[in-house]
């Protein structure tokens, strides 16, 4: 089948790469020029495991292949993927600019039935939007149908999620564009995986629920590990005690310094956005995302219990991005805490695998290391940001002796409080004695 991706970050070069994967023909279009640019000459502009080596073998095959040239792409498909981006307005509901963009650009250029497939994430009668917007460029009447397919890809394991995943939402609201999309995920579904055929609106719903839902789980782990740290609890324990009951499973429940990325904290806003739009309370995602924002100055404070004064003093920072697996900046807790901690005049000394050049971008006044231990020399303290596993088995003798002063601050806890202690560390984390 022939396909096209409008838009070229994340979800479009997944989803194009993972189409081309399945055998169909995927163009992936984009008008900053330079990207295309870029990935015409084999180089990725982000970090996903696998992405690369499939990317490069579907290009070499001519399944995949990328351009500016929009009137083309459209012509040229059967399905139109939207993968632009929706970032969150002035009052943080979705940005859908780039969406009607695009559908009027379909408009202008479509010349026989094509299905036009809402890939990004969207506030509910997006696809009814697109619709006005494709038919008011028309220049004659031509038949079309759109469809919302929401993604559900975490960074760091979207190849995994995209060929293996949970479920297939597919939103139609008339039976012509489910034989395309049935065929499309012939290759996924055979291996038993659900397709759920909804209404658009419902599916619109479904991604926004799934992700507030997730958020809350993040953000109700982090009240219960405040309360643990006042009666003496441990609260990875409670979460294994949590995720083996069937009803509630063991995903989500780690505390720590809160959720980030291009997803939680945008579409919680945004639901709850949408949600007023409609004249319903948003009562418990005000709170999840209060949470969030609170649980990050946590970070701070428990700090400073370590180190009162940081003016002029060196803290460590291990890990930017906002999860492993990624070089993703987008709402990472770190910046937050490395932006305070520099208004309290400390020196920042970092260290991320895979983030620094996304960092270098939004952060100023870092320096940045090339392994974590030299990110440690003459600091009174280490924070660690993001659960790496490189960090897990690192030799915490010779970290204590890079130290000017043993404080870690765990805010993943990946270490236990007992070993560190008997390592002559003064080591606080989230949630535990």
């Amino acid at each position: 089948m022939n396909i096209s991706c409008i838009g070229c970050g994340y979800v479009g070069l997944v989803v194009g790469t993972c189409l081309a994967d399945l055998g169909n023909q995927v163009v992936c279009v984009d008008v900053d020029s330079k990207k295309i640019a870029t990935l015409k000459r084999g180089a990725i502009p982000i970090y996903e495991p696998g992405l690369r080596d499939m990317l490069h073998r579907n290009v070499k095959e001519k399944r995949l292949s990328f351009s500016t040239d929009l009137k083309k792409a459209i012509r040229s498909s059967q399905v139109i993927f939207l993968t632009v981006g929706t970032p969150p307005g002035q009052n943080h509901e979705a940005d859908l600019s780039a969406v009607k963009k695009v559908a009027q650009e379909i408009g202008r250029h479509m010349n026989d039935y094509k299905v036009i497939v809402n890939k990004s994430t969207v506030p509910v009668g997006t696809a009814a939007e697109v619709a006005r917007n494709v038919r008011k460029y028309q220049k004659k009447p031509i038949e079309f149908d759109v469809v919302s397919n929401p993604e559900f890809l975490r960074e760091g394991e979207a190849i995994q999620d995209f060929t293996n995943p949970d479920r297939i939402v597919i939103g139609i609201n008339n039976p012509r564009p489910r034989p395309f999309m049935e065929a499309i995920y012939k290759g996924v579904s055979r291996a038993n995986k659900p397709i759920l055929f909804t209404s658009t609106e419902t599916a619109e719903v479904i991604k926004y629920a799934c992700n507030a839902m997730l958020a809350t789980r993040v953000s109700f782990m982090n009240e219960i590990a405040a309360l643990c740290e006042k009666v003496g609890a441990d609260v990875k324990q409670v979460a294994v005690g949590m995720g083996l009951d069937e009803r509630i499973g063991p995903r989500f429940l780690q505390a720590g310094a809160g959720y980030g990325g291009s997803c939680l904290p945008k579409d919680v806003k945004a639901l709850a956005q949408i949600m007023k739009q409609h004249r319903v309370r948003s009562r418990i995602l005000d709170v999840v995302d209060d949470v969030n924002r609170r649980q990050r100055g946590l970070v701070v404070k428990k700090l400073k219990k370590l180190v009162p004064s940081v003016r002029g003093k060196n803290i460590a920072v291990w890990g930017l991005a906002y999860k492993p697996k990624t070089d993703d900046m987008r709402e990472a807790p770190a910046v937050t805490v490395i932006t305070e901690l520099q208004k309290l005049g400390a020196k920042i000394r970092a260290f991320d695998p895979e983030a620094e050049h996304q960092a270098k971008k939004i952060l100023k006044g870092v320096k940045y290391f090339g392994d974590p231990y030299k990110a440690l020399t003459g600091c009174c303290a280490l924070i660690i940001m993001t659960e790496w596993n490189e960090f897990r088995d690192l030799d915490k003798g010779k970290m204590k002796k890079l130290l000017e002063e043993p404080n870690v601050v765990d805010c993943r806890n990946i270490y236990e409080p007992a070993d560190m202690k008997e390592n002559g560390f003064n080591y606080l984390c989230i949630g535990r004695s």
